[in-house]
Order: C-alpha cells, then sequence, then structure tokens
C-alpha cells in the first residue's frame, strides 16, 4: 500500500483505531460505509455516465480469528449518526403502536408512519430491504448500509442465493428492484435500489458462496480484501480505544460527506482512471488472460468511487497521494481476486491446494531478451494456452512496443523501455 499522504487523513484517521497487521485489508473496506453517508451527489464517469457513491460492495477475506472483527467496531463509529437516526425512526413506530393498540376497534386508527433505516440489521429480509428502500427513495434517495458479518448472510437479504446475483447487480449499477410486489396494503413500489454493503468471511468460505457467480458479473463487481495467513509472532494485535478526540476528528470528515450535493466532474480522477484502463489492456496482453481483462473493468469503477468519496472528505481537492491510493485499490482488487479464485478462474476447480493455484503471469518475463516464435509457443503450451494464439500475442507485443521483431535474424528483442519499467 502506498505511503498516506495530503489528502488521505480520513483513512489515515480510521487505521488509528486499527492494529498494523489490519492496515492494508481494511482500507477497501472503509469506502462503501464513508459512501452510504453521501446522497444527492453524482459524478461523471469517464464514459460521460453519472453515478452516485452507492452500489459499493467490499469482501473482507482472512481466516478464522486473523483479526476480522477489528471491522465492526470501526463501522460502529462511522456509524454513529446512523444509528441515532435509526433509534429515532424505531421510537416513531413504537409510539405509533401504542396509539393504534389504544384506540378502539371502531375508532380511527392513526396512519403508519413512513419509517426509513439508514443501518439496517443482518437479519433483514428481503421484502424488509425493497420495502425500507422504497421508504430511503421517499426521503431523497439515501443509501442504506449493511454490513454482514458472514457471507452467507446475504442469502437471507437476496431472498435466496439463486437471487443472489441478480440483485446484488441491480445494487451495483443503481437499478431498480424490477419487480411489482403485491402487499396487504395494495401493490408495492419499484424503488432504486440504494445500497453499500461488506461483508467478512474465510477463503473456504468465500469460494464456496461465489463459486458460481464468477462469470455472470457479479463476482466483478465485488471488491475483495485478502489477507494472507499471518506468521506465528505469539503477539496479540493492538486495536484502538476509541477517544474522544478521534470521534471528534471523525465527525468532520463525516458531515463533509453529508453535506455534498450536486453533479461534478473530478477531471484529475478520470484522467489517472483512462491511464488505469490503458495499463490494464497491457496487463492483459503481457498475460494474455481475458478473465483478467474483463473482471478490471469493473476493479477500475469501484476504485473511481472511492476516488470520489476521497475528493469530499478532501474538501473537494485532488492530490497525487489519493492518486496511488485509487491505483492501489484497483491492484490489490485484482490481486486479491488471483489469490483467491485464479484457479477456479483458469479450471473452474473448486478444491485446488493452495499450492496448485496460480494468478496471470507476465509470460514475457519468462522469456529471454532474445527469443523466437518457438520458445514462446513452448512457453503457451506449458501454461495450458493454445499454440495458436502465438501470432496474436506477439503482435499485441509488437504493438505496445514490448518488443521489436528482426527480420534478418527472425528473432524478438526486448525494448529498453519495457526493461525499464520492469526494473522500476
Amino acid at each position: 500500500m502506498p505511503v498516506l499522504g495530503r489528502g488521505t487523513e480520513c483513512i489515515k484517521l480510521l487505521l488509528s483505531q486499527a492494529s498494523k497487521d489490519m492496515h492494508e485489508p481494511l482500507v477497501p473496506m472503509f469506502f462503501p460505509v464513508l459512501g452510504a453517508h453521501i446522497s444527492g451527489t453524482e459524478f461523471q464517469y469517464p464514459d460521460n455516465s453519472w453515478k452516485e457513491p452507492c452500489g459499493m460492495m467490499a469482501n473482507l477475506v482472512a481466516n478464522s480469528g486473523d483479526n476480522k472483527g477489528q471491522f465492526p467496531n470501526l463501522i460502529q463509529a462511522v456509524c454513529r449518526d446512523f444509528a441515532k437516526h435509526d433509534k429515532e425512526e424505531m421510537d416513531r413506530l413504537v409510539e405509533w403502536s401504542k396509539q393504534k393498540n389504544a384506540k378502539g376497534a371502531n375508532k380511527d386508527k392513526p396512519a403508519r408512519p413512513e419509517v426509513a433505516i439508514w443501518f439496517p440489521p443482518t437479519d433483514t429480509t428481503n421484502p424488509a430491504f425493497i420495502q425500507n428502500a422504497m421508504a430511503l427513495e421517499a426521503q431523497g434517495g439515501r443509501t442504506q448500509y449493511f454490513n454482514m458479518p458472514e457471507v452467507e448472510m446475504a442469502d437471507q437479504l437476496c431472498g435466496s442465493h439463486k437471487k443472489l446475483s441478480q440483485l446484488l447487480r441491480n445494487v451495483y449499477d443503481r437499478a431498480r428492484a424490477g419487480a411489482l410486489r403485491a402487499t396487504a396494503d395494495g401493490v408495492s413500489g419499484n424503488p432504486i435500489l440504494r445500497a453499500n454493503l461488506t461483508f467478512s468471511s474465510t477463503p473456504g468460505a468465500t469460494r464456496r458462496f461465489y463459486k458460481y457467480e464468477l462469470f455472470n458479473g457479479t463476482f466483478g463487481r465485488m471488491v475483495f480484501s485478502f489477507k494472507p495467513r499471518g506468521a506465528r509472532s505469539g503477539r496479540i494485535p493492538r486495536q484502538g480505544n476509541y477517544p474522544d478526540e478521534f470521534y471528534q476528528q471523525l465527525d468532520v470528515y463525516i458531515e463533509r460527506l453529508g453535506i455534498s450535493k450536486g453533479r461534478y466532474v473530478i477531471r484529475p480522477l478520470n484522467k489517472l482512471t483512462d491511464r488505469l484502463a490503458q495499463d490494464m489492456a497491457t496487463l492483459a496482453d503481457l498475460t494474455d488472460d481475458d478473465v483478467l481483462f474483463e473482471i478490471s473493468h469493473r476493479s477500475l469503477v469501484s476504485a473511481w468511487k472511492a476516488g470520489c468519496v476521497l475528493w469530499i472528505l478532501n474538501n473537494q481537492t485532488w492530490t497525487k497521494a489519493m492518486s496511488d491510493l485509487v491505483e492501489w485499490l484497483v491492484y490489490h482488487d485484482l490481486w486479491s481476486k488471483m489469490q483467491i479464485f485464479a484457479d477456479m478462474l483458469s479450471k473452474g476447480e473448486e478444491g485446488a491446494s493452495d499450492g496448485q493455484r496460480r494468478g496471470p503471469k507476465n509470460m514475457l518475463d519468462n522469456l529471454p531478451n532474445t527469443f523466437n516464435q518457438a520458445q514462446l509457443e513452448a512457453l503457451r503450451v506449458s501454461m495450458d494456452k493454445p499454440k495458436e494464439g502465438t501470432g496474436n500475442q506477439l503482435r499485441k507485443w509488437l504493438h505496445r512496443k514490448f518488443i521489436t521483431y528482426c527480420e534478418l535474424t527472425g528473432l524478438y528483442t526486448k525494448t529498453e523501455e519495457f526493461l525499464k519499467k520492469i526494473e522500476n
């Protein structure tokens, strides 16, 4: 992870209450909960579409007992305003219930208040999720935020595991619920699903849960943050004690998120995103990996949304440190996905051992500085890639100026430009 410099002070503040071993895994998890505090704000993506900082989803993956439990404590700190709002809403509902029960059978009963919850409990059912989305839309389009300590809890929210992919895709794309529902009071509405979600899970549970979602778009929409198994240090990690000074500083940032309204174009962020898109194409060409290229598209969008949140937190100004962090978020997401799912993405195997898992590899690194076509063909065959793709891969490398070709010798040579990039 890059050094958190100017413009990332809020992230540093949150990390001050986490043990050092959790700093990198937790950073991607902060943005869905912070983004849920933004309402009535849109940003222009480089493709000219307008997006809200909702539909942000992240999954923290670490072994059992490896400090994932620090994350809920940080969420409670960030969502103190949500908890206060929700208590007031529930108090209104309790008061309505008392008044209704106090009326006789023939007396007019008070109308049920429209209750909207910002931080619903983890056992929320799918009908309650849709009803809450309707209430939030009526209140101006608020985003509801969910934190699931176990990823399997998402099935109840989605209605069933079979409906998981449809609901999560609708949430990510800020789509409507997609169907009218009959209720005791008539036909329900069809609200835009504005929600941000975070999950926690072990590597094994994560692989089982997403087994059938790897190629339908759901997998790419989810940001993953993987924490490898740590060394046996024998030291108990220290997390924060949340002093009053921490809350005072945090509330300043939360207020900035809450008062942000309007439409904005963050030109430095969009320029960075365009450059990262080129980098993803370069990486895919070096590894000849179409899956990597496809999932990188939404990794870019997710990191871009995080950049929008950082821009608001930093008083609507951009810094190099923010660019460095957004770029790291893209690569950390891709790295995490390959650490957890590489074998399943390449071969569809659920139970491969750690030693059998592999991610995309820079094929040019595995070749000498000067090589011929036959050597690349042999390398591709050893990596279970079709021999017939050799010519196309060479043309891509030539186009990107990774290599040059000598007609006299029939040999390819790595360019100085490529070698310098590798050294750096």
